[in-house]
């Protein structure tokens, strides 16, 4: 069980996303970071979708009501529990009647905190993910809030113990986590409709830098500094949209579309970020940068198969390293 003794800027209940629904109107949601979620959970024997708490930017204090186990993963938000600072990115040990707290984002701005055994919430069209505006999902559909108990699942014997031995002994997986920057570059493939834009954003869009504008959400990152047009006028058809595609509205200031996105968009794409770069954009906050780089499809497979393969022998390894333990 975990106590909020002060609620943060928005600390919500996030898992991998509610997928099979978006045909009915209904968005995927999920974690921001899909990287530093599914690490988070396997450093604490939890499945890569369970749910996890998705931090951002000013944290909450947590009071842990019984002995457990943690993952911190993501953002550096300075986090300390009972005033001593933790690691990020490794498993930690937590005493019953601990209090963890954050301070100021060194790096980042989103971190996720994977309890062992999960966050124990109901399941709202297959997911525990939060959805904001509707109120669905995660605790009451809501972000969390001071007083909330929210309850985790039990860890067995065996788990707590390959855990425990693993935190004895200081075990540091080698993790290669992401670098989180507050001008990254960020691969882009052309979009479906960026033919359409004039000579001079089609250079721009590789050649600038962009800022995150403080108009800026879950939904969606509103670029700011330099416009882009439509060689001329065109009515579009509203197609599907995905996490990274990046819109082009009639006020000429790009949207990166991210995981409360809409289901469908009929404003023009000049560009899709690739998957593996996702987790660089997410952890912007307003008044950060950007730059694109261009990458064929190809090679976004490629990196994203990279990334998986990456994820596997972490889960793999941590696996092994606990049966050997029992």
């Amino acid at each position: 069980m975990l106590k909020i003794i002060k609620s943060g800027l928005q600390t919500t209940v996030q898992d991998l996303g509610r997928f099979g629904f978006q045909k009915y109107g209904v968005i995927a949601s999920g974690a921001m970071d899909p990287f530093a979620h599914r690490t988070a959970n396997l450093l604490v024997g939890n499945e890569e979708n369970a749910a996890t708490l998705e931090i951002a930017m000013v944290g909450p204090s947590i009071q842990f009501e019984e002995d457990t186990f943690i993952a911190l993963c993501g953002g550096d938000l300075s986090p300390e529990i009972d005033g001593a600072g933790i690691k990020m990115w490794r498993t930690v040990a937590v005493k019953g009647g601990s209090v963890l707290k954050f301070g100021a984002p060194r790096t980042g701005c989103r971190v996720y905190l994977a309890a062992a055994g999960g966050i124990d919430v109901p399941d709202v069209m297959n997911s525990k993910s939060t959805y904001l505006r509707a109120g669905i999902g995660g605790f009451h559909g809501r972000a969390l809030k001071a007083g909330d108990l929210i309850p985790t699942h039990p860890v067995s014997p065996g788990h707590a113990a390959s855990l425990l031995h693993a935190t004895d002994n200081e075990l540091e997986w080698k993790i290669a986590a992401p670098r989180y920057f507050n001008e990254p570059i960020v691969r882009m493939m052309k979009g479906r409709q960026y033919e359409l834009f004039s000579s001079d954003s089609k250079e721009k869009i590789f050649s600038e830098a962009f800022s995150i504008s403080s108009h800026s959400d879950r939904m969606g990152y509103r670029l700011e500094g330099i416009k882009l047009s439509l060689e001329k006028p065109k009515e579009l058809i509203s197609e599907a949209v995905s996490f990274g595609s990046i819109q082009v509205p009639a006020d000429g200031n790009p949207i990166v579309l991210l995981a409360d996105r809409q289901t469908t968009g009929g404003y023009p794409k000049i560009g899709q970020v690739a998957s593996v770069d996702l987790p660089l954009i997410s952890q912007l906050k307003p008044g950060d940068r950007i730059r694109f780089k261009e990458i064929s499809v190809e090679e976004a497979q490629k990196r994203y198969i990279e990334q998986e393969q990456q994820i596997r022998q972490l889960k793999i390894g941590i696996y092994l390293k606990r049966e050997e333990w029992k």
